[in-house]
């Protein structure tokens, strides 16, 4: 692998991390962020937590689509219609589909 995994969330600034309610049971892996179901708190996070596990092997970014949508990622959702927040790793849509340590972790281990 020539650089770190790139992780992406693409989602809107107010809206939640998940389309399941944050409650105690944390079924998603992340603690800090609960209760605010709020995607740039769970983003923080979640790099949090990848980056203690991965290091510098993973590298990730926060999308938001609060003032325009980049032709890139108009791009992806004409072509795969991903439910948001849309997590990409290394450019690709993956079928994780809410912010969850564990899913995103495999996903990285799929590249790594």
């Amino acid at each position: 692998m020539a650089g770190p995994v790139t992780i992406e969330i693409i989602g809107f600034e107010k809206s939640e991390c998940s389309p399941f309610p944050c409650n105690e049971e944390r079924t998603c892996g992340l603690s800090e962020c609960y209760p605010t179901n709020k995607l740039t708190t769970a983003f923080g996070a979640l790099e949090t937590a990848l980056k203690a596990r991965y290091g510098n092997r993973v590298a990730l970014s926060l999308t938001l689509l609060d003032r325009g949508v980049p032709d890139r990622i108009k791009d992806i959702i004409a072509k795969h219609h991903p439910a948001l927040p849309a997590v990409l790793v290394n450019g690709n849509v993956t079928p994780v589909g809410r912010i969850a340590l564990e899913r995103i972790a495999k996903e990285i281990e799929k590249v790594l």
